[in-house]
């Protein structure tokens, strides 16, 4: 697992070297000028990469990429933060990468296809939250900005 870490740190520092988050802004400025559109895509974008990627590596190489993307769209980090660690606890449970959803079903000793079954009402509401959160920033910042 360390290791995994590792080359996602090297792949992570890489793509900033790289200026693979400056064509990412000019890309997206090219689609849209509204945060919330950028918004989307970027969600979009987290939850697709949940199909193939453990939390850990999409953490280290995400943040690099997609902070300066939502920054430069006037995201506050914190509230990004936020949508990046719902949208890891989503793909905790998506198949087929989904660590939380092989145990539980390790545990629960029951096929994969029933564990699925039974935890998409859940799914569906992780997805509604992310929304929310995404959309409506004072749901993750109304406790940081207690603290100034």
């Amino acid at each position: 697992m360390l290791l995994i870490i590792g080359a996602a740190g090297a792949f992570g520092w890489l793509m900033a070297h790289l200026q693979v988050p400056v064509m990412l802004v000019d890309l997206l400025k090219g689609l849209t000028e509204n945060p919330s559109v950028m918004r989307l895509l970027v969600i979009l974008m987290l939850l697709m990469l949940e199909t193939f990627m453990d939390m850990a590596p999409r953490i280290i190489i995400c943040t690099p990429i997609f902070l300066p993307v939502v920054k430069a769209f006037g995201v506050d980090p914190v509230h990004f933060g936020v949508i990046l660690l719902l949208s890891c606890g989503i793909g905790l449970i998506t198949p087929p990468v989904g660590s939380v959803l092989f145990v539980g079903s390790g545990i629960g000793r029951i096929p994969m296809t029933q564990a699925l079954k039974t935890i998409w009402p859940f799914y569906i509401a992780c997805v509604v939250v992310l929304f929310l959160v995404a959309f409506v920033p004072l749901l993750s910042l109304w406790l940081p900005s207690l603290m100034h």
